[in-house]
C-alpha cells in the first residue's frame, strides 16, 4: 500500500507536465473574448433602444442561454478544454455547472432526476455566494455607521 508521501511522488512523476505561461495566456484570450463578446451584446442592445441597464442585462442573460445550448450541444467542454479557465470563471462557467447536471440526469425524470441534481455543483456555490454577500453587507454598514 503507498503512504501519502509515496502516492504523491508517484503521481507527480506520471502526470503531464504543466505549461502554466501558457494556459494562463489561453485562459485571458479565451476569458477576454467573452468579454469582448459580451460588451459586443450589451451595444447591440443599447443600439436596439435598450436602456443601459437593460442592455447589462440582457447581454449577460444571451451568455448564459448561449453557454447552456452550449453544453446541450456537447461543445462547451471541447472549447473549455482549450481555454481553460477562461470559459470556466465567467457566468458562462456557472451556466454550463447547471445545464451539464440537468442534462446529464434528465433520464431520470424531472423531479427526482434534473430537479434533485441541477443543484449539485451550483448549490455550494449558491450557498456560499449568499453567505458571503450578507456577511459583506453587515460589514459594510457597520463600517457605514462610523463613516
Amino acid at each position: 500500500m503507498l503512504g501519502k508521501k509515496s502516492y504523491k511522488d508517484y503521481a507527480a512523476s506520471h502526470a503531464p507536465a504543466s505549461h502554466m505561461a501558457g494556459n494562463c495566456a489561453r485562459a485571458f484570450m479565451f476569458g477576454g473574448g467573452i468579454c469582448v463578446l459580451a460588451q459586443a451584446l450589451c451595444a447591440l442592445y443599447s443600439m436596439l433602444g435598450a436602456s443601459e441597464e437593460n442592455a447589462r442585462l440582457c447581454s449577460t442573460f444571451t451568455l448564459i442561454v448561449l453557454a447552456a445550448l452550449l453544453t446541450s450541444l456537447d461543445v462547451f467542454d471541447t472549447i473549455a478544454e482549450h481555454a481553460g479557465a477562461g470559459t470556466l470563471v465567467p457566468i458562462t462557467g456557472f451556466s454550463n455547472a447547471i445545464s451539464a447536471e440537468a442534462i446529464s440526469a434528465r433520464s431520470e425524470g424531472f423531479i427526482t432526476g434534473i430537479g434533485n441534481k441541477i443543484f449539485t455543483i451550483a448549490g455550494p456555490v449558491i450557498l456560499y455566494g449568499t453567505a458571503a454577500s450578507v456577511l459583506y453587507g453587515i460589514i459594510y454598514y457597520i463600517a457605514g455607521m462610523f463613516m
